[in-house]
């Protein structure tokens, strides 16, 4: 079951987009289950997201409305930390760079066309599917099990029989060695090996200066000098074309 927060202060637009949601699911070629909120006000939406822990799986959003704007609000969820998939459905392309700076999935400018309100609708359900992929279960050090977003790791650095999983904001000590450990997450394509002890995520990589990564948390990792170019390589490949992907799906059906 999706949870889908609509949020307009126009009834008359809030009624079309259940429509095509109804529409979308009917002539979805695998069954999929949804619940719709409707919200008048980006008021109320943050309100029930931060009053009621209402945690919507996307957001269709509009961006000129009375109070705050959909542009506000979603820059107040980011700083919240909200992790929601967010698609900007508004009558002008002036905040197109804005959305980029919150991460919106797309940025739809109205009147609704049903081709490309789909489009939205297909790459954020392949957004979803990949987070749900990405999610990882270890064994914590001391006892217990834990679920992490793979996305979420900075890095991974080997202690003998131990991992340390270094997060935004605190490190997890976990049971298991590096081949291990390895095992996990040599299939999700953000991972890399840099010599034996260290796993990265490239994602996380700030800048990479000859035999030096540094990373979002300000560590500086050495490369071993035999697999520096191998690396450096190998990074920079998939620096571009995350990037270039990642503008398409932002921007591929409004700029059409």
């Amino acid at each position: 079951m999706y949870l889908i927060a609509l949020c307009d202060d126009d009834a008359e637009e809030l009624d079309q987009i259940e429509n095509l949601l109804t529409e979308y699911q009917e002539k979805a070629e695998i069954p999929w289950e949804y619940k719709a909120e409707r919200f008048a006000s980006a008021e109320e939406l943050l309100s029930e997201m931060r009053g009621n822990g209402y945690a919507p799986d996307f957001l269709l959003l509009d961006i000129y409305m009375q109070g705050k704007t959909g542009i506000e609000a979603a820059q107040e969820l980011r700083k919240e930390n909200c992790n929601s998939l967010i698609v900007f459905l508004t009558t002008s392309t002036e905040h197109a760079l804005d959305a980029y700076g919150v991460d919106a999935v797309q940025y739809i400018v109205k009147p609704l066309e049903r081709e490309k309100f789909f489009h939205a609708l297909d790459m954020v359900l392949c957004q979803i599917q990949k987070r749900k992929e990405n999610q990882i279960v270890v064994k914590v050090a001391g006892g217990g099990i834990r679920q992490l977003d793979a996305d979420e790791i900075f890095y991974c650095e080997s202690q003998k029989n131990y991992q340390v999983l270094y997060l935004a904001a605190e490190e997890c000590k976990v049971r298991m060695t590096v081949r291990e450990l390895w095992d996990i997450l040599e299939h999700l394509p953000q991972f890399n090996r840099c010599g034996r002890s260290f796993i990265l995520n490239l994602n996380h990589v700030v800048s990479v200066e000859k035999e030096e990564i540094l990373m979002k948390n300000e560590r500086i990792i050495y490369i071993p000098r035999n697999m520096a170019v191998k690396f450096k390589k190998e990074y920079f490949s998939y620096y571009f074309n995350e990037k270039t992907a990642a503008c398409a799906a932002r921007f591929g059906a409004s700029v059409r």
